[in-house]
């Protein structure tokens, strides 16, 4: 449930005011759902890109890819995209707003059970605010020209409340026939105009495109970085000298034609996503490393509890979780580990992190468990990261389709006798009969499992005869086409097809997150505001402050700033006109961690003052001292409470302090 105390509106003063991201194409009026990133934005991303990449392509020796874009649409027809990469709308009948048919509920039901607490508040005599629905920066203009939307302060029936809760509880299990049953059931209307509702319809989120001069060839905007990472499979097992398990990783962007953006960074049409693709043997889902992660304590839903029209959370270890199969295996339960450590080590507060098993009618198509990295912010708790076990199903779709051997071969430790079903096609008849088509039905047949040849088998034995659909169309077999017997066979090589881990990542989820996360304002200073990101993911590290525009302090300043840029420690000259209470305070908004003061004791005797932004203390020491202290500080190698345990604390003089 979203935070209506959470004020919203100042941060994005702030986010504006400060260009970490703004609307994109503002000056011809907006197009929703897309955003630029400004500077302090671009260094906060790349940072906490750079961060990914260090938790898990280097530290777990990934195999990095970057695949195109562009997708010829046969591929993502071939994964299951075209067909059901969909979300559930619906429209006003009059005057044809369009609704995400789900947010659209949740965000009526949520709003109906604010109103119960504020009416069973305003019956214990407590105060009544009106709470104002936030504006997305993508429409402020034109939603300041409307009525502020307010929440209706109406007493609930216990049946109702009971009701709504258990809606919301499973709101992502449902699809467009029981979303349709609920709008008319809890008489929903469309927001601002009361006006009813058409029943939802499926939306295919991908953006389409052509390729070529001549438009010759279909394609996509590719929806993730998965696909190109699977059709890649073989390079990358060959690269890997042939070796189980491994992952590949991607970073790039992503596109997705969202129904109503209108959530800022959290639901837009162009984001940047970080993949991994970790292949692992079937019958081993095993990690090597899970012992790193087994004592981690999570927040856990599990789908059974949401089932039961509940919230409630599970707190439980990781290889609590594995042992009692509330998570599938081992691997899959690593990787929760792991996202729960790099999220934490970005800035996301823990108390507000939760990992969420997805319901069986919201499982994709491809996979077999799956949990979802919720961060709860001011819109409620948004999925930030998706975990999925995907099984064989990518490659083995693939592979059928391109006739492409997407397989492991392991050479067995010792040989195998094991009784399996053989086909063999009398080709002298086989091709004269079938002619054009024959290569076709022999792939078919030859690509059959045990289960599917025990059925032709059972058939021919039967009734002498039997068919295979082959393309959408039937084509008949007799005992004079084809042979399967029972065999008993030695083999020295086992051929299996990897299921794959993926963690998914949503990096503009997690920035905006992570801004909500490290926002605060000084104690009796409503105007002072600070973002207190780690140091790790900070824009800047350091921000020099010259106490003036003397130009004694012109060479000092020039010189430290080359220094800490050796030292990549990234930088930021304030050398407005400005007093130096009034920078602070500006940087502060920045996120940057430590200020260095330099004045003319610096120009007397080669100290400087270091201040840290939460806390506001001071140490004064000499500037190879300082920068020392500040490479470490940036690389997270010690703490601020270290360095003030080690370093005398400063005092400003007098018109220096804030």
């Amino acid at each position: 449930m979203s935070d209506p105390s959470f004020n919203r509106s100042q941060l994005e003063q702030l986010i504006s005011r400060r260009f970490f991201y703004a609307p994109a194409f503002s000056i011809y009026g907006g197009v929703a759902g897309l955003y630029d990133y400004g500077p302090t934005g671009c260094a906060l991303m790349s940072n906490i890109i750079q961060l990914w990449r260090n938790h898990f392509v280097l530290e777990e020796e990934m195999l990095e890819v970057d695949t195109t874009i562009m997708t010829p649409a046969e591929v993502l027809k071939t994964s299951g995209h075209v067909e059901k990469f969909s979300d559930w709308m619906c429209k006003d009948v009059k005057n044809g707003e369009i609704f995400r048919a789900d947010h659209l509920v949740e965000a009526v039901l949520e709003a109906r059970l604010q109103g119960d607490k504020e009416a069973k508040a305003a019956a214990s005599g407590a105060a009544h605010v009106e709470t104002p629905t936030a504006t997305d920066p993508a429409t402020a203009k034109k939603a300041s020209k409307k009525k502020k939307s307010k929440v209706v302060v109406v007493e609930l029936k216990p049946e109702e409340k009971a009701a709504y809760e258990d809606i919301l509880a499973k709101i992502d299990n449902f699809g467009g026939p029981e979303l349709a049953e609920i709008i008319t059931k809890w008489n929903i209307k469309s927001p601002e105009s009361g006006n009813d509702l058409t029943a939802p319809q499926e939306f295919n989120l991908m953006f389409d495109s052509s390729i070529g001069p001549t438009g010759h060839l279909k394609g996509y905007l590719r929806p993730e970085t998965a696909q190109g990472q699977f059709l890649n499979f073989k390079k990358l097992l060959e690269f890997n000298n042939d070796k189980m398990p491994f992952a590949s990783a991607s970073i790039g962007r992503s596109f997705r034609n969202e129904i109503s953006p209108r959530s800022g960074l959290l639901r837009v049409r162009e984001f940047t996503m970080a993949e991994i693709e970790h292949f692992v043997d079937p019958e081993n889902k095993d990690h090597s490393r899970f012992d790193d992660v087994k004592d981690i304590k999570l927040n856990l839903l599990p789908a059974k509890v949401q089932l039961e029209g509940s919230t409630a959370i599970t707190v439980m270890t990781i290889g609590d979780a594995v042992a009692q199969g509330v998570v599938d295996n081992k691997t899959l339960g690593y990787f929760l580990g792991r996202i729960y450590l790099f999220l934490i080590k970005v800035g996301i507060n823990p108390d507000k992190l939760r990992f969420r098993q997805h319901m069986s009618n919201e499982m994709a198509h491809y996979a077999c468990d799956c949990w979802d990295a919720e961060i709860k912010s001011s819109y409620g708790w948004i999925e930030c990261v998706g975990c999925a076990d995907r099984s064989a199903y990518d490659l083995t779709v693939h592979a059928k389709r391109t006739k492409e051997k997407l397989v492991v071969r392991e050479q067995l430790d010792e040989p195998k006798v094991i009784d399996k079903l053989q086909l063999e096609v009398n080709k002298k008849v086989f091709g004269p009969k079938f002619k054009k088509n024959a290569k076709t039905v022999e792939d078919a047949l030859l690509a059959l499992s045990e289960d599917g040849l025990q059925k032709l088998k059972d058939e021919l034995d039967a009734s002498e005869k039997t068919s295979i659909n082959v393309e959408g169309q039937d084509y008949e077999l007799t005992k004079t086409d084809i042979s399967i017997e029972r065999v008993t066979v030695t083999e020295h090589i086992r051929e299996y097809t990897p299921n794959v881990i993926e963690p998914s990542f949503g990096l503009g989820r997690i920035l905006y997150s992570l801004l909500e996360h490290v926002w605060w304002k000084r104690d009796n200073d409503e105007d002072r505001n600070v973002l207190s990101f780690p140091a790790v993911v900070a824009p800047y590290k350091c921000c020099l402050l010259p106490l003036s525009g003397n130009s004694v302090f012109t060479p000092v300043v020039r010189n430290l700033s080359q220094q800490l840029r050796a030292k990549n420690i990234s930088t930021r000259t304030d050398d407005s006109k400005a007093s130096i209470g009034r920078r602070y305070a500006r940087n502060d908004e920045l996120g940057i961690p430590f200020s260095v003061t330099i004045d003319f004791q610096t120009v007397e005797d080669g100290t400087v003052t270091l201040r840290e932004r939460d806390s506001t203390k001071q140490i004064r020491e000499k500037i190879e001292v300082i920068l020392q202290v500040l490479k470490e500080l940036s690389e997270e190698t010690i703490t601020w409470d270290k360095v003030v345990a080690t370093y005398p604390a400063f005092s400003a003089k007098e018109g220096d302090e804030e």
